[in-house]
């Protein structure tokens, strides 16, 4: 048998082996793809913006920080002594070079550390909300202000860290279940493409809110690099994520009781009820006596605000009209 095969003995070869595949139905299956042109199923892929988030870790990541916009806005809310509206507007995956040519410059861009995450992070926020609030903290109003085309001062750099400095706190408690890290503010800048804090090319996590104050309002963006949430991705699943807020302290339900001690309730005795004809009521004059439908001897009925708390008996300690607690009230007694 000779070692080469001649021409025409390969040219029966792949014959055959052609009509091998037309008797099982057709031609082989990359050659019917390229010939029906048929794509289906087939999606491109880039390799310069790889998704390394899963679209379920995405939309657990949303679910944490829409709790982060609740509080921030409850927050923000008691600072302005006016209502502040704060949700996410969206949550996506691109490059760290294209988050920071998509926003203003200059703008108010910070950079944070949560240990032991690793890395850093970045917050923004807009002129256009920002202004507004720091106009609100000197004693203006919800109206349209002048947004000045400039840095923020240092006077105004100081203002909005008070707001920073509530944001990072509910921000560390969202993410207290997935790690115990505590948000701190490293840097400010006024310029965001002067800030690397990972390559140009690396995967981050883009999360943009909407703050509403009044009749203006602005964005706010949070970039979390791949690599400062790499470690926690595993326990990022809607199915197994639910925010469970911490049990209060026993400082913070100390204080609590010393709020309430301090409020004030009102207290209201009914001493009993009559009733007259309408004829004998325009008749009524000064010394009148109306007979009531208890007895002196009998308990009454106090209220707290207007629910049945005690029941006592009327008399007088140290001149002025009194009412000695022997009971606790029913809920349903009659007055």
């Amino acid at each position: 048998m000779p070692d080469a095969l001649e021409q025409n003995e390969i040219d029966a070869l792949l014959a055959s082996v052609g009509d091998d595949e037309a008797a099982e139905g057709g031609t082989p299956a990359p050659v019917r793809a390229a010939v029906a042109g048929d794509d289906d199923g087939v999606q491109p892929y880039d390799f310069k913006r790889p998704e390394r988030v899963s679209k379920d870790q995405i939309r657990a990541i949303a679910s944490i920080h829409e709790v982060f916009a609740r509080n921030f806005g409850v927050a923000l809310s008691g600072l302005m002594r006016t209502i502040v509206d704060v949700r996410v507007v969206g949550v996506e995956q691109l490059t760290y070079n294209e988050f920071i040519h998509s926003l203003p410059n200059p703008t108010c861009f910070m950079i944070l550390e949560g240990p032991p995450l690793e890395g850093q992070m970045c917050l923004e926020m807009s002129p256009l909300i920002v202004y507004p609030m720091i106009d609100r903290l000197l004693g203006g109003t919800n109206r349209q202000s002048f947004i000045p085309p400039r840095p923020l001062t240092s006077i105004e750099w100081r203002l909005i860290q008070r707001l920073i400095g509530r944001a990072l706190e509910q921000l560390s408690e969202v993410w207290r279940n997935l790690v115990a890290a505590t948000f701190e503010l490293k840097q400010t800048e006024s310029n965001p493409q002067l800030v690397h804090i990972v390559a140009p090319n690396e995967v981050v996590v883009f999360i943009t809110f909407e703050i509403k104050l009044g009749h203006t309002a602005g964005t706010m963006s949070l970039c979390v690099p791949f690599n400062t949430i790499e470690s926690v991705l595993g326990r990022l699943t809607t199915q197994s994520w639910f925010y469970k807020p911490k049990d209060p302290t026993e400082t913070q339900q100390n204080r609590l009781l010393r709020n309430l001690v301090k409020g004030t309730v009102e207290m209201v005795t009914y001493l009993g009820q009559s009733r007259i004809r309408l004829s004998d009521l325009r008749s009524l004059r000064p010394g009148d006596v109306l007979p009531l439908d208890k007895r002196s001897s009998e308990e009454l009925v106090i209220q707290i605000a207007g629910r049945n708390k005690f029941a006592g008996r009327p008399g007088q300690f140290r001149g002025n009209k009194a009412l000695r607690i022997t009971r606790t009230a029913e809920p349903d007694e009659l007055l």
